[in-house]
């Protein structure tokens, strides 16, 4: 197809800001690819790119024409991968990012299990606690914990994300057991940091969201303050997932179980960017993942 050939061209040299680096990107020579813009733009009869000697901008025709090529290429691209799944057995690759300690936990040996399943598809797996941009950064799905924010992704909610505050015996031997949220100021609180919201403490009731917290230890890390913790450093407030064993076993001992908010850590969710035509693969890890956490109430269930 002579146009999409166009097309893709076309936002190669937008996305590189050059003829010479798209070319490279795209395996052409330079002129052949100043040639097909040129041939595009005599057929629009309307100049896509404003060409100076230190810069590429596009006009506002052009602003335009690739506004609307990037949403038809995605949609043809998709289409076609569609088409060629349902065709045969699934093949391709899937980028997929987690959030960290679920990822590792939860996520990977599912990721194996699927991939055993399915020889021909390929997993990109970022684990990061940070928030993707999926559309910008071409993830195909996200798993992440905490209150969903309003967006355009769609999600799916997989599990809760109850949050438990908790400490190794050896710790509330040597400090004393808190009665009330309040007395946490006295404590050494053990955060997720550096982004303030991660770091309040959910107890209902008048404390609410806590972050008046005694000084401790932080980290972005839940896996370094789940060992902080189990080391007997302090009091941590930690996903259910990460410490149920621990509870079980004794290793550690939950803290103020009457004040905890257990809807304070919101859900763990499943989420994809919005597309008129799902690739099947994707469709189909989303659907397993979704299959395995089906009706578990927790974590520790998984």
């Amino acid at each position: 197809m002579a146009q999409k050939a166009e097309l893709e061209i076309l936002l190669a040299v937008v996305d590189h800001g050059s003829f010479s680096a798209a070319a490279r990107a795209l395996g052409y020579t330079p002129s052949a690819v100043g040639k097909r813009v040129y041939q595009l733009e005599q057929r629009l009869r309307v100049p896509l790119l404003i060409r100076s000697t230190r810069r590429m901008t596009l006009t506002k025709a052009g602003q335009r024409y690739v506004e609307e090529a990037r949403e038809i290429l995605a949609r043809l691209t998709a289409l076609e991968e569609d088409i060629a799944d349902g065709a045969d057995s699934l093949h391709g690759t899937i980028r997929l990012t987690s959030s960290a300690a679920f990822g590792q936990r939860h996520v990977v040996p599912l990721v194996i299990e699927f991939m055993d399943l399915n020889p021909e598809v390929e997993i990109d797996m970022l684990l990061t606690d940070k928030v993707v941009d999926l559309v910008g950064e071409g993830f195909d799905i996200a798993i992440r914990s905490g209150v969903l924010p309003d967006s355009s992704l769609v999600s799916r909610k997989l599990l809760n994300n109850r949050r438990i505050p908790c400490a190794a015996p050896t710790y509330l031997e040597r400090h004393g057991e808190p009665q009330q949220p309040q007395e946490l100021t006295a404590h050494k609180c053990l955060r997720l940091g550096p982004e303030k919201h991660l770091s309040d403490w959910g107890f209902t009731g008048a404390a609410g969201l806590l972050s008046r917290l005694g000084p401790g230890f932080s980290c972005n890390s839940l896996e370094a303050l789940h060992a902080a913790c189990c080391a007997g450093r302090g009091i941590a407030w930690l996903p259910e997932f990460l410490v149920s064993n621990d509870l079980r076993t004794g290793r550690l001992t939950s803290v103020l179980p009457d004040h905890a908010e257990p809807n304070a850590g919101g859900g763990i969710f499943i989420l994809r960017p919005e597309m008129p035509f799902l690739p099947q693969r994707v469709r189909a890890l989303i659907d397993f993942v979704a299959d395995h956490f089906s009706g578990k109430t927790s974590p520790r269930d998984a």
